[in-house]
């Protein structure tokens, strides 16, 4: 009996030691993440607020201009791509990076560094581990931020690029990730297509959309409708490449046959689409 209470409150000392307070952080940790063509871009960082005090500026701010900053709180600020990319350009290897900065009135310096281990301590900053380093102009907001706040966003239509926004009180900064996703897409077409015929489409398509071999995407789009004759979505891609080709008369025939099978579909989306689309053959 004696050993099973001494074990008991060992137990409770135990549980007792390892107890921890928990209260709200000062700089939550936060994250951010998109996919930008086939490359995940990810932003891990904690976000100080402003608190009333006045950020960045001269004389008496929390940071002078043209002082490092770790663009962020606690251990700093890390972007993970997972591939190759070109940060407004400059080449930059897929891996993990801190961002570092130098605000400025107009401009700010900025820098992708490669020894993540030294986390938030700029006073082990060696310029020599620089992936990039790079200057992007700031912007004036008409809004205060009072939470530091880094998004990703303004990704183009082709998904070729997008920005990186850094925000807090009422500056902005902005710059730009470019990726490369052909030689990767032209790979997952060879790959794809011996395993599933249906993935002549989507080759087709992107052959069509990237201004290469139209003639090889007709192959390929002839190859899904032998498989679905009566797919209006693939007739009406089939009817864009023949126009590409200067086939206007069969670009025309089968952009009437799209429409009749969207309309036996009662899909007025590529009716209009296809009306559209023999009025650019007239």
């Amino acid at each position: 009996m004696k050993n099973t209470l001494l074990i008991i409150a060992m137990l409770a000392i135990g549980l007792v030691a390892n107890a921890q307070v928990q209260t709200p952080q000062p700089s939550p940790a936060a994250s951010v993440s998109t996919v930008v063509g086939l490359t995940d871009v990810k932003i891990d960082y904690s976000r100080p607020s402003a608190k009333g005090r006045k950020i960045f500026g001269e004389g008496a701010v929390l940071l002078p201009y043209g002082a490092i900053w770790r663009t962020g709180a606690n251990s700093g600020t890390k972007i993970t791509f997972s591939d190759d990319v070109k940060v407004e350009g400059t080449s930059v290897p897929k891996g993990e990076y801190l961002i570092f900065s130098w605000p400025g009135a107009t401009e700010w310096t900025v820098s992708l560094y490669k020894d993540i281990a030294i986390g938030g301590n700029t006073g082990d900053y060696d310029k020599t581990k620089e992936a990039a380093n790079f200057k992007v102009k700031s912007e004036k907001l008409t809004e205060k931020v009072e939470t530091l706040t880094i998004n990703i966003g303004d990704i183009a239509a082709d998904s070729k690029t997008a920005k990186v926004q850094i925000a807090w009180e009422n500056t902005s900064v902005k710059f730009t990730i470019a990726v490369d996703y052909d030689a990767k897409v032209m790979k997952s077409i060879e790959a794809s297509t011996k395993v599933n015929p249906n993935n002549y489409f989507n080759a087709a398509v992107y052959y069509l959309e990237n201004g290469k071999d139209l003639k090889k995407a007709l192959e390929w789009v002839n190859i899904a409708a032998e498989s679905n004759p009566t797919a209006f979505w693939i007739m009406y891609q089939k009817a864009r490449i023949q126009k590409g080709l200067g086939d206007k008369a069969g670009a025309l025939a089968t952009s009437k046959a799209s429409w009749e099978a969207a309309k036996a579909a009662n899909n007025r989306d590529y009716q209009i689409m296809n009306e559209d689309l023999q009025k650019s053959l007239k």
